[in-house]
């Protein structure tokens, strides 16, 4: 709720102010704070490859137990660094938006016609269909790594006793590979579907699709990004032995 209640106040009053140009000078100021924002997502993945680091060179469960503290801390720096750059892509989403109906000539746009309305239905779920296509590739891309850990050592046995080390290059290949590939499609839809809504529905379709991808995307982006810190905390909170149930550890 807040966020989204801090990027609505920064719409009304910078809107109220000086119309859309308002609007891109807000969008600026949040992508001013780059530096800021990147310096926060940088956190996280260092601290979680320092633990990565330390897990495999078995340094001690004091060690691991000061990676996982920095890990999670990791996770919610994480959270607020996306959350600038969701802000900054709403704000940056609705000046576009103004240019788009400044350049087809509109003054208004009415979702109480059927055209812009059928476009803000399907605008509103292009976000958790494209979420639904990255989280599918994700799963395909880590079940084929899985069966290529099993073949390592069904057919290398010295993994096992540390005679032998396992094909890291092949495990490497699956997950970039996967990476290239499977966002295609995705990427297709985000290109694709502001095209094929301008042939079908017209400029109108078009302003009804990009309100409701920006409104409905911001929600998802936000929900997205809380929950995966908050999993993964989840996760480290349970394996520290935190985790009490009916007055047992």
């Amino acid at each position: 709720m807040i966020p989204v209640l801090c990027i609505a106040v920064s719409i009304f009053v910078s809107f109220s102010l000086a119309n859309m140009y308002g609007i891109s000078l807000a969008a600026l100021g949040m992508l001013a704070t780059l530096t800021t924002a990147l310096t926060i997502d940088g956190y996280g993945p260092i601290s979680d490859n320092a633990g990565g680091i330390v897990e495999m060179t078995e340094a001690g469960e004091q060690a691991r137990a000061r990676t996982d503290a920095l890990d999670a801390a990791g996770n919610t720096t994480a959270a607020v660094g996306k959350g600038f750059a969701i802000g900054s892509a709403c704000l940056v989403g609705l000046a576009l938006f103004g240019a788009f109906t400044t350049r087809c000539h509109m003054t208004t746009v009415n979702i109480l016609r059927p055209l812009e309305f059928s476009g803000l239905i399907i605008g509103a779920m292009l976000p958790y269909f494209f979420s639904a296509m990255t989280m599918e590739a994700v799963g395909d891309a880590a079940s084929l790594m899985i069966i290529e850990i099993k073949r390592q050592f069904d057919t290398m046995p010295g993994i096992r006793n540390g005679t032998q080390k396992p094909d890291y290059e092949r495990c490497i290949a699956i997950s970039t590979q996967a990476s290239l590939k499977s966002m295609i499609a995705p990427g297709v839809l985000v290109l694709g579907s502001p095209l094929a809504m301008g042939f079908l529905l017209g400029a109108r379709g078009v302003c009804g699709l990009l309100a409701g991808n920006i409104v409905s995307g911001v929600q998802i982006a936000i929900s997205a990004s809380n929950s995966g810190g908050a999993w993964d905390n989840a996760k480290k909170f349970i394996e520290a032995g935190r985790l009490v149930v009916e007055g047992q550890v």
